[in-house]
């Protein structure tokens, strides 16, 4: 990172960021091109301390696709969005804000109790609610895992 001075290594606030967050941009290959596409998501930190993220979509299509031909992601979210004023000089403006980049290995959960506890940390990251879920509810839907491998997560 280049400016050190904005890097975030607490744990706390890493998390204190990322719950601020509510949508994640995913990047997959696409032959020679970048597909990016932003997901709601759900997380959890595994037992090294690594950052896992949770995702829904369809049980077919091309983000599936994508994942299944290279798993290899890169991952980002943001929040915190603040311009400041620069006044009458243009570019004395800048912006405010927090964010995670990084990458990871994407997985297509198979395991029903997987799924459910994959979207049961989903609506509580989304709704900041506890639900009840059960594996028929994960039927119409295919679930899938980033565990984030490197991040840096900076604020300005």
């Amino acid at each position: 990172m280049r400016r050190s001075d904005r890097e975030i290594v607490e744990h706390s606030e890493i998390g204190a960021i990322i719950d601020a967050c509510k949508v994640c941009r995913i990047g997959m290959r696409d032959g020679d091109r970048i597909y990016v596409l932003p997901l709601n998501f759900g997380y959890s930190f595994g037992d090294g301390g690594e950052l896992v993220l949770y995702f829904h979509c369809a049980t077919e299509g091309k983000k599936l696709d994508l994942m299944r031909a290279c798993p290899q992601v890169g991952v980002e979210m943001d929040c915190d969005h603040e311009l400041v004023s620069g006044g009458d000089v243009p570019c004395r403006y800048g912006f405010r804000y927090a964010s995670l980049v990084g990458f990871g290995i994407a997985e297509l959960l198979e395991d029903p109790a997987d799924k459910v506890e994959a979207l049961r940390l989903l609506m509580k990251h989304q709704t900041g609610m506890d639900f009840t879920l059960d594996s028929s509810m994960t039927n119409g839907v295919a679930v899938f895992r980033i565990t984030v491998s490197s991040f840096s997560c900076k604020r300005r």
